[in-house]
């Protein structure tokens, strides 16, 4: 379910994108961020307790951390990389004989691949970074401003540093767009069945959303990718008398969840990411097709 588009690159993709993206974190897609990133990197929190954290770093103002810089730089190059990779993809796929479902995943999947290699991974690694270093407030020092954490991040380990955790950032892209796209692509059928709807018929902006809110809220069954992720990039000291691996990986970080929290560990923050997601899609997917095909209408005039 990429933008739509006919013969050659269609660079608009990218400001398209960057726009829509940059729209969707500045409304709730930060505010969702915040609180899943607060329960995925303190596990014991539950959503209420989460949730006055938050609050606790300034009211709303607490609910924004990490927007500006890294999650406006982040949006404004991952919206785009995403959109024109998937829709090259799409196109190249659909061309190939593959079918609409199948090449919206194959789209989802290499646009998110794409966005989390291009800028994603540091940007990703430092708003996490901004959230969770108020952890040491709690023991009483003040927490370092965010460039002071990035810049102390670069001289301790360099650009593997700032780019800490971006393989699981990678997986999670990759998961995330393909089940967003492919999902909500497969969603098409029974609404418009439910309409009474051809298969050649348009769907209204509404069809698109729910579309698009399914797509997002199916694509949240990687949850354990993303708390691997956050643990991965988390500022936060392992508690005395913890296992946590000293140079983490995706899979000793994926044992040290389980042996910590079970299962249930690998799930937290799951409710306001399926949220994110569904909003993020609407965005991305439904708002982008939308404003992609007006503009398509106007370059026919």
């Amino acid at each position: 379910m990429a933008p739509p588009q006919k013969g050659g690159f269609s660079w608009s993709n990218i400001a398209v994108g960057a726009i829509m993206n940059m729209f969707e974190v500045s409304t709730l897609g930060q505010p969702l961020e915040v609180i899943k990133t607060q329960m995925a990197s303190n596990r014991s929190q539950t959503m209420a307790q989460a949730l006055a954290t938050v609050w606790s770093r300034g009211g709303v103002y607490g609910f924004y951390q990490g927007l500006i810089p890294w999650a406006w730089i982040e949006a404004s190059t991952k919206g785009g990389v995403l959109l024109f990779t998937a829709a090259e993809i799409d196109k190249v796929a659909k061309g190939a004989g593959v079918g609409p479902g199948a090449a919206s995943l194959l789209g989802g999947m290499g646009g998110g691949i794409a966005q989390a290699y291009a800028t994603m991974g540091f940007c990703t690694a430092m708003k996490t970074a901004e959230i969770t270093r108020h952890k040491q407030a709690a023991a009483g020092v003040k927490p370092p401003g965010t460039f002071t954490v990035f810049m102390d991040i670069y001289r301790r380990e360099g650009i593997k540093g700032i780019n800490k955790g971006v393989n699981a950032v990678a997986v999670r892209q990759c998961t995330n767009w393909g089940s967003r796209m492919g999902f909500a692509q497969l969603a098409e059928t029974p609404v418009r069945a439910m309409s009474g709807k051809k298969a050649t018929d348009p769907l209204s902006a509404m069809e698109r959303i729910l579309c698009s809110s399914i797509g997002g809220a199916l694509g949240c069954w990687n949850q354990p990718i993303e708390v691997i992720r956050v643990e991965m990039q988390s500022l936060a000291k392992a508690e005395p008398g913890s296992n946590r691996p000293a140079k983490p990986t995706i899979m000793n970080t994926l044992a040290y969840i389980y042996k910590e929290n079970g299962v249930k560990g690998l799930y937290r923050g799951v409710a306001p990411r399926i949220a994110l997601g569904m909003w993020q899609t609407v965005c991305m997917v439904a708002g982008a097709g939308h404003v992609r095909a007006m503009l398509e209408a106007r370059t026919k005039k």
